[in-house]
């Protein structure tokens, strides 16, 4: 957060990278098509690429890896006369997933998330999206390259991309970031059976914490989620001639799973509030069990131990203590004592 500090008094419009320092190169990956051309660049040396104007004939589409180098994020907003805000935000990874309409073009962020199976937690990379007719930059946090399918479509001509403009291409990249929503919360609920299993088994006192720590990650979930849902449901129904009538239907239905999505998770975190409830039902009920059985040894040696009092006192005239059998006696007595109160116990179905 010390970085999101330096913008502090800059004019709107100011492009400052707030994530942490990175000294990895930035790799741009260029591909430019239409349903019979395809030509494909990658470039990781920034001085060899040259940035053209596009027509609306073709799509061309810029993936940008990497975010810290805010002159180069400069550099493409003037040459593709794109809003210094619009710059702003690319750079700044905090933002919350929106959607923003200006006369040149379309901006959308989104979020997108992997799940950590080990440490069970939520990793979220800002993804930023320009569009225009016959143009698209997209923009990722990391080198990661998220949109690995987006462009194998393309490169193979499967499906409908290549048969469309630039606005399908970006529900394409949606649609990948919204499909891995579902392999995020999947993974999540094969660790919230796991947490279900040792409970029962188990009861392990590290429980707790976990369940406290998926609760929190699954308002990670719902955050990056919510907003981006309000974003494509904007983005579906928005009247900008940049978006074509055809489109819209698929834009629906990216809305529709995410809506699906915020279902999913509101379950999870029902479920994980009644996993709370079974740990301290099943902690509960194990004290219990144990206190139970130290209750019937407390009572099975009460009397003995009352009976050990009387005779272990220190009065000259007791009777049975001069009794030649009377050592065997109390024995006697206690045993039978003790087997008539485990009877007793085991009748009343108290273990």
């Amino acid at each position: 957060m010390s970085k999101r500090k330096k913008k502090v008094g800059l004019p709107p419009g100011s492009v400052v990278y707030t994530g942490s320092i990175q000294d990895k190169n930035i790799d741009i990956h260029f591909i430019q098509y239409d349903e019979e051309h395809l030509e494909e660049k990658a470039y990781s040396n920034l001085s060899k690429i040259v940035f053209l104007h596009s027509s609306e004939v073709k799509v061309d589409w810029y993936d940008v890896r990497g975010i810290h180098d805010t002159a180069l994020i400069e550099q493409i907003g003037k040459t593709y006369d794109i809003h210094s805000l619009i710059l702003e935000d690319v750079s700044d990874i905090h933002q919350r997933p929106k959607y923003e309409e200006y006369k040149n073009g379309i901006f959308l962020i989104a979020k997108a998330l992997k799940f950590d199976k080990t440490s069970l937690s939520v990793g979220i990379e800002q993804v930023s999206l320009y569009f225009k007719k016959g143009f698209v930059v997209s923009f990722q946090e990391t080198e990661t390259d998220l949109f690995l399918a987006v462009r194998k479509r393309i490169q193979n001509d499967k499906g409908k991309i290549r048969l469309h403009g630039a606005d399908y291409l970006v529900f394409a990249i949606l649609d990948i970031i919204v499909d891995n929503y579902f392999i995020v919360l999947e993974d999540i609920e094969v660790a919230i059976e796991s947490l279900e299993e040792r409970i029962i088994e188990t009861q392990e006192s590290s429980i707790k914490s976990e369940i406290h720590h998926l609760k929190k990650e699954l308002l990670v979930v719902r955050k990056s989620i919510s907003p981006l849902r309000e974003a494509i449901s904007r983005l579906s129904k928005t009247d900008s001639p940049i978006v074509e009538r055809n489109t819209e239907i698929y834009l629906r239905n990216v809305y529709e799973h995410t809506i699906h999505l915020m279902d999913t998770v509101d379950t999870y975190r029902d479920v994980l509030n009644g996993l709370q409830d079974l740990f301290i039902s099943e902690v509960s009920f194990k004290m219990n069990q144990v206190m139970q059985v130290l209750t019937i040894v407390s009572t099975i040696f009460i009397p003995l131990t009352f009976l050990a009092g009387i005779y272990g006192m220190n009065f000259q005239n007791i009777p049975e203590l001069s009794w030649q059998y009377g050592y065997f006696a109390l024995w006697a007595i206690m045993i039978i004592i003790f087997i008539g109160l485990l009877i007793f116990f085991k009748r009343k179905h108290w273990f």
